[in-house]
């Protein structure tokens, strides 16, 4: 008996003891962002688009936007703003969850065009790592590029093999 409670009692303070670690992680999507999105940001949850109030969610490349009392998420924007040009428009990265539940708060931030900037997209930045999103006009090149870099290195790494022998 004495031995059961002993070793209940040093399972009991060796759980207790552990240390438990938060783990961040933190990802670079610009390969995913959308070609009309602002450059500068390696990882984007959201953009804000204050002129519609509506938000864009990257990771799923879906809009979300309030209609009859609700949010609405859709891979497009409804008709109504079939005209709204995402290229000029403005927008505000949020890296928060679900910034739409907190929409009061985002819309007396940014709703007003006091700090409206001209910003540069991702389709019109000539910065060699927006390349690699598939919509960007230089995606092909790059890709290319990518593809004659590494046949050299394979070359260069056979070649050593070759002089190794």
């Amino acid at each position: 008996m004495k031995k059961l409670i002993l070793l209940v009692v040093l399972c009991t303070s060796g759980l207790l003891s552990q240390t438990t670690y938060a783990q961040v992680t933190f990802r670079i999507n610009i390969g995913s962002q959308p070609i009309w999105g602002p450059v500068g940001y390696d990882h984007v949850e959201y953009y804000y688009l204050p002129d519609i109030d509506a938000y864009y969610y990257v990771p799923r490349h879906q809009f979300i936007f309030f209609e009859r009392g609700r949010w609405i998420i859709r891979t497009s924007l409804p008709v109504r703003y079939r005209n709204y040009d995402m290229y000029n428009a403005r927008k505000i990265v949020i890296n928060e969850p679900r910034p739409y539940l907190r929409h009061n708060e985002y819309k007396s931030r940014y709703g007003s065009s006091r700090d409206h900037q001209n910003q540069q997209t991702i389709r019109d930045s000539r910065d060699s790592r927006y390349y690699m999103n598939k919509s960007h006009p230089e995606h092909n090149n790059w890709k290319n590029s990518q593809r004659n870099d590494k046949k050299q290195k394979n070359q260069k790494n056979q070649g050593r093999d070759r002089n190794k022998r």
